[in-house]
């Protein structure tokens, strides 16, 4: 999964302070006015952990306090952008507009996200609840904001008085402002822009609500151990067990890949397998389609012919033409890999269905797929996931992972013993420079599944990297949030190969987060164009295919013995085995997102089930619907899901022609990546990174080799 991204905030987009050389007005009562602001939230938060200097982020509110602070996030917000928007156009200076903004905007981002996130990680559900509640009511203020007409016609006269002297991010901020501002609609007549406002309203709302449901789901499904004949004996045994002895299996992840692996009973894998995909299926059926509506609505308001064009206008794709192409192109190239595998699919589900007397019928089915996957790995590459699970003991690989990061990007982290954090399982990290010893800030790791808790992997952004009131830098702060296996009193978390792959992933995201050293906090940590954030996450995704990683993030949990190197080999080998039916899976999904955003309405589990059929060739399981509980299409990612293979195109260009030649932890190379790539954030666009990254322009020879394909 990706990096967890917000609503907008800001008048137009997300906050936005900067350091710029421009010529500041002295305007004391003004300045007076920030810098208060700027005391009166430090001294609301003397709670934070001062064993953290720089981190103030408190996580100690209560669900009476939740509204409370949101209310008061409002109303001083809003207390600036009334004071920007009633500017005379002599009163105009960088202090009043720019400046103001900015620092207002950082402040509300951390406020924001000490209210927000926590409905995401809380064990305590009128938390949740709570601030749940409060995001619904705090969106809408931001909805609010990003339609004030006052504050863009200071921003369009301060461009036409002050825009020559900007520079840099500076002028980069301005411009992306006044371009944002029109694609709220505030050129247009004011009716027209009270129907944008409504209608990002109901959008706001419905997103958290779908949400929610993800977040809250808590289905649990009782089997019989013969039931899951084919799981391992140390998996059933960790099972909660029923009055009856049945095994109670929840459709987290932990328990439900698993068992769509090894499950040898077919009828097992198809009652799991329907279950996941009707997940919140009544409730977030209906808020899909009307979130479809109301999104192709607005970009017909705004002179889009559809959703997709509007969203892809300010990403690298550009256009949705260019990436049907894309997808379609890339697609045919596969079609001959995917045929190729299902037919030996089909050769493995007759044998096992003679093999154990299961009903055997010639259509391969959506239950089937990851379970004859796993037997490709296991007989074609002889991978023995069970026993290569074994060699990755989370605590193992967490220490592994974290000194290969440090030594790659020349960082120094240390754990904080006794954080404040918002549940006992969380360890918070500092993260500082090992050449100078600056703080750049510090990272939390919230790593095992509990109810209610956000449902997938992800980095939460929380505190901005950027240059703060009293003009210091402020330190960045991100929580990488999972749901690995939790550790018992007999057997500790141990990881499936794909796991390690998802934490590295994540992981990287926090890096770019904590690395960024952009001075907006427009331009901090992952805002970069959408289809270039996974880019930097997804190139270091190769040091879980490299046995010098591999070895420093493993060891047997009973004897803390290395992977053999004929299991290791057979692993690296296994990469490219399912290339074709997994990246089919994944055009079908960057298919439908692109799909039901560029029409007027969408019956989103007929559209789905044609489109899988269509591209995959296997049918959705009938009753089903997975997109209801497809959380990107509802979290910031609408129309925008084929980024995962489009910057998988930059990802590999950058792991093979710099790291794989120059050498995969050498420090001058993974310098050059923090500098180049991690560094500027969102202050330079994506293209610019790879080009003084790469010192030429991308290109796609890499990708397609890493999947298995001819360049003819």
């Amino acid at each position: 999964m990706a990096t967890k991204v917000y609503r907008l905030l800001s008048p137009f987009t997300k906050p936005v302070p900067i350091r710029v050389r421009f010529k500041v007005t002295n305007d004391c009562n003004f300045r007076y006015f920030t810098c208060n602001m700027y005391r009166q939230f430090c001294a609301q938060n003397q709670q934070a952990d001062m064993a953290a200097p720089g981190n103030r982020l408190r996580w100690d509110l209560t669900a009476e306090d939740i509204p409370v602070k949101a209310e008061e996030l409002i109303k001083k917000s809003r207390a600036v952008y009334d004071a920007v928007g009633a500017l005379k156009p002599e009163e105009i200076s960088y202090d009043r507009v720019i400046k103001a903004l900015a620092d207002n905007n950082r402040e509300y981002a951390v406020e924001r996200n000490m209210i927000d996130f926590i409905q995401n990680v809380s064990a305590d559900k009128a938390l949740r609840d709570a601030s749940v509640a409060a995001d619904k009511k705090i969106s809408e203020f931001d909805v609010e904001t990003s339609m004030r007409e006052d504050v863009f016609k200071i921003l369009l006269e301060f461009e036409k008085r002050h825009g020559s002297e900007l520079e840099g991010e500076a002028k980069r901020y301005l411009e992306k402002q006044i371009k944002l501002g029109k694609r709220n609609g505030l050129h247009l007549p004011k009716d027209v822009q009270d129907k944008i406002k409504e209608i990002k309203k109901r959008m706001s709302d419905l997103s958290i609500d779908f949400n929610k449901y993800c977040n809250e789901e808590n289905t649990i499904l009782e089997f019989t151990a013969e039931e899951l004949v084919g799981l391992p004996d140390d998996f059933i045994n960790g099972l909660e067990k029923t009055e009856e002895g049945k095994c109670k299996v929840s459709l987290k992840y932990p328990h439900y890949f698993p068992c769509m692996k090894k499950a040898r009973n077919p009828e097992t894998r198809k009652r799991l397998e329907t279950a996941f995909n009707t997940r919140c299926m009544k409730e977030n059926t209906p808020i899909l389609e009307e979130l479809v509506e109301l999104r192709h609505k607005k970009a017909e308001l705004l002179g889009f012919p559809n959703h997709a064009a509007f969203i892809l206008d300010m990403r690298m794709a550009k256009t949705p033409e260019r990436v049907e192409t894309f997808l379609k192109d890339l697609a045919v190239k596969l079609q001959p890999l995917k045929d190729q595998e299902m037919k030996v699919f089909m050769e493995y589900k007759k044998e096992e269905c003679e093999k154990y007397g299961y009903e055997f019928d010639d259509k391969f089915n959506m239950w089937d797929l990851r379970y004859y996957m796993s037997m490709v790995e296991e007989r074609q590459y002889t991978v023995d996931h069970t026993k290569l699970k074994e060699y990755y003991p989370l605590h193992v690989v967490t220490k592994g992972l974290l000194e290969i990061y440090q030594e790659l990007l020349c960082l120094k982290f240390e754990e904080i013993p006794n954080p404040k954090v918002w549940h006992e399982d969380v360890k918070m990290y500092s993260v500082k420079d090992s050449a100078s010893g600056d703080l750049l800030g510090y990272f939390y790791l919230d790593l095992f599944p509990r109810d209610g808790k956000f449902g997938h992997a992800a980095c939460f952004g929380l505190q901005a990297g950027c240059m703060g009131g009293d003009g210091k830098r402020q330190v960045a702060v991100a929580a990488m949030v999972a749901n690995f296996t939790k550790p018992t009193q007999d057997q500790p978390s141990l990881l499936e190969h794909d796991e390690v792959e998802t934490f590295f992933h994540e992981f990287g995201h926090v890096m770019h987060q904590l690395c960024a050293k952009a001075d907006f906090k427009m331009f901090s940590g992952t805002s970069v164009e959408r289809d270039f954030v996974e880019a930097p996450s997804q190139m270091l995704e190769n040091w879980c295919w490299e046995k010098e990683p591999l070895q420093r993030m493993s060891a047997h949990y009973k004897d803390n013995s290395p992977i053999p190197d004929d299991l290791m080999e057979k692993l690296t080998k296994s990469r490219k085995a399912n290339a074709g039916i997994f990246n089919l899976r994944q055009i079908a999904l960057a298919t439908f997102d692109q799909n039901i955003h560029t029409r007027a309405k969408a019956d989103t589990a007929t559209l789905f089930a044609e489109l899988t059929q269509e591209i995959m060739n296997i049918p959705s399981t009938p009753g089903t619907n997975m997109p209801a509980a497809f959380g990107h299409l509802a979290d910031g990612y609408d129309a925008q899901y084929y980024g995962y293979m489009w910057s998988e195109v930059f990802s590999m260009d950058m792991f093979h022609s710099r790291f794989k030649k120059e050498g995969i932890m050498n420090p001058k190379v993974g310098m050059d990546y923090r500098n180049y790539i991690l560094k500027p954030g969102g202050s330079v666009d994506g293209d610019v990174l790879l080009k003084n990254f790469l010192g030429r322009e991308p290109t796609q020879e890499a990708f397609l080799i890493s999947k298995g394909l001819s360049l003819d």
